[in-house]
């Protein structure tokens, strides 16, 4: 038998196991007696749920996202463009005949499969939108969980774009916890679509970049289990709260080292907390926005567009837009399997699904594409 098919069987093999009790906290608590290169690949792939898409808001405004698992035979593909997400002078500018979409498998407004299923917040970062790391939080709705994004108007791209940002991180977390109200809300109305659907006793915060800041800030809420910080640091100052983290930083990040910010932050998190440094990986190697432009993000839309000088001129938006995008960063594509089973794998430990981390000690040197440095403590 070939190696390639037999390291496919494994795998299935694997999959098949780790999956088997991906259907909300309520279920069985499951390990897998793996080698470290199969356990490091267990949540690598989709679960076994297809993936809904819903938009609701919050009274004050701002849009949320969410993604969840949907019944058995939901197919589809959901997409989003970017420039829709801009200040309608700037997307009316934005007319380069260049990639600005992100799609994914599943359906907007599909029925939502039996069950009741933990919550993950997510929050997004400077510049971004709820919808940046779809590549993350629909592999996590594939798993049996409810990801829910709030838009932060404090911060988001057409905040940035139209110069109104204020930056409050007390803005953001308000939106995060409000979006947890919502979704509770919501699975305690009886004629609606998540009645009955919500595990409220199960719920984690995940962010990028500033978003990492508000997951860990919003973290204190006693509601909430734990967090992921990515590719940030410790928020607006403070103590982190008592509770267990895990931070994911790339090597090649210039917004926010590793070095210098992640890995301080996960040195001053009490224990139990994890750290992983993804080699290779940028800022924006946490979110869909390098697959825009060809590769070269947003900025290369904005470029193609005949945008270069205003770019030139504004240095930091073309910093932080780049980074992680063009090289020397690793391809986003070899960074998002780490980064979809190290947060799958996390989450799913904290909610009690595996009674252990799957994968999460360091992982061999042929786990990944890109080589990762773990810690704990």
């Amino acid at each position: 038998m070939p190696h390639r098919l037999i390291v496919s069987l494994l795998l299935a093999s694997v999959l098949a196991s780790a999956c088997s009790s991906a259907d909300g906290a309520g279920s069985e608590p499951t390990t897998t007696t793996t080698s470290p290169l199969q356990a490091a690949r267990a949540y690598v792939e989709p679960g076994p749920y297809p993936v809904g898409v819903v938009t609701l808001a919050l009274a004050t405004g701002p849009k949320v996202e969410v993604w969840y698992p949907a019944v058995a035979g939901t197919t589809g593909t959901v997409a989003y463009d970017v420039r829709d997400y801009t200040p309608p002078a700037v997307r009316n500018i934005l007319t380069a005949d260049i990639p600005a979409t992100y799609e994914f498998d599943g359906a907007r407004d599909a029925e939502l499969a039996d069950g009741r299923f933990p919550v993950v917040l997510f929050s997004h970062g400077f510049g971004g939108i709820r919808l940046q790391s779809s590549f993350l939080t629909s592999h996590l709705a594939s798993y049996g969980m409810l990801v829910v994004a709030p838009e932060h108007p404090s911060r988001d791209l057409l905040a940035i774009l139209s110069n109104t940002a204020s930056g409050d991180p007390a803005e953001s977390v308000g939106d995060l916890l409000g979006s947890l109200d919502l979704i509770v809300a919501e699975g305690a109305d009886p004629g609606g679509r998540f009645a009955g659907h919500v595990d409220s006793d199960h719920v984690a915060a995940v962010g990028h970049s500033a978003g990492g800041g508000t997951a860990l800030g919003a973290a204190s809420d006693p509601r909430i289990d734990g967090y992921v910080a990515m590719a940030s640091g410790a928020g607006a100052g403070g103590t982190p709260p008592t509770k267990p983290s895990f931070f994911l930083a790339g090597t090649r990040d210039a917004i926010a080292p590793a070095t210098t910010v992640t890995k301080p932050a996960y040195e001053l998190a009490p224990s139990p907390a994890r750290y992983w440094a993804i080699d290779g990986v940028g800022h924006n190697g946490f979110d869909d926005f390098c697959t825009f432009g060809g590769g070269t993000g947003i900025i290369g839309i904005a470029e193609q567009s005949g945008l270069g000088a205003f770019l030139d001129a504004q240095p930091k938006l073309r910093q932080l837009g780049e980074d992680g995008c063009v090289p020397p960063a690793a391809p986003v594509a070899d960074g998002f399997p780490v980064i979809r089973h190290a947060v799958t794998a996390w989450v799913r430990w904290l909610f009690g699904i595996d009674t252990a981390p799957v994968g999460l000690d360091a992982p061999p040197a042929a786990a990944y594409a890109v080589a990762v440095a773990a810690a704990e403590k």
